[in-house]
Parts: structure tokens; C-alpha cells; sequence
């Protein structure tokens, strides 16, 4: 992902503060959220806001969080998020 004007990105963190919510200040797409876990950036990335993604190779299933404790979402994200990430500036 590249994000050439930084203005158009802002950062929301709902009531947990355990989660960056990366969204686009002209459409108001989420393409990514991060979360700091044991001093490592984790990310996951929306497939949504990719363009001319065929939608067969989609599998779509409801999904909750509600209940869940903190100790256990981010668990949940260090197993299946992509570890180690970093933004590097770009010119």
C-alpha cells in the first residue's frame, strides 16, 4: 500500500485502545488496522479495499467479538495478523 499525501490517512482507536484503525480521510475506507502487541506492529488488511478482486475467491462468514477479553483478541491477532510490520516513507 501506498499513501502518498499523509493527510489523506488519520488513525482511530475505538474504547479498547488496542487496535489503530487507518482510514482514508476522502472515502472513509479502513485498507488497514494495526495493533502494538509485545512491542511488535501487527497489521491485517482489508480485502475490501483492494479494486478487481473476483469475488469467488472470497470466502465470507459472520464474525463477533462481543465478550471477548482483551487477553484473548490480541492473542487472536498475533496469531493471525502479519507481524513485524513497518511504514517506510516514501518520496
Amino acid at each position: 500500500m501506498n499513501v502518498k499525501d499523509r493527510t489523506r490517512a488519520s488513525k482511530y482507536a475505538f474504547g479498547t485502545k488496542t487496535a489503530e484503525f487507518h482510514v482514508c480521510t476522502g472515502c472513509g475506507v479502513v485498507p488497514v488496522v494495526t495493533s502494538r502487541i509485545d512491542g511488535c506492529l501487527y497489521a491485517v488488511v482489508s480485502v475490501n479495499a483492494f479494486e478487481n478482486v473476483e469475488p469467488a475467491l472470497l470466502r465470507r462468514a459472520p464474525v463477533t467479538f462481543e465478550g471477548e477479553s482483551e487477553q484473548a483478541r490480541l492473542s487472536r491477532r498475533k496469531r493471525n495478523w502479519i507481524a513485524d510490520v513497518r511504514f517506510e516513507a516514501t518520496s
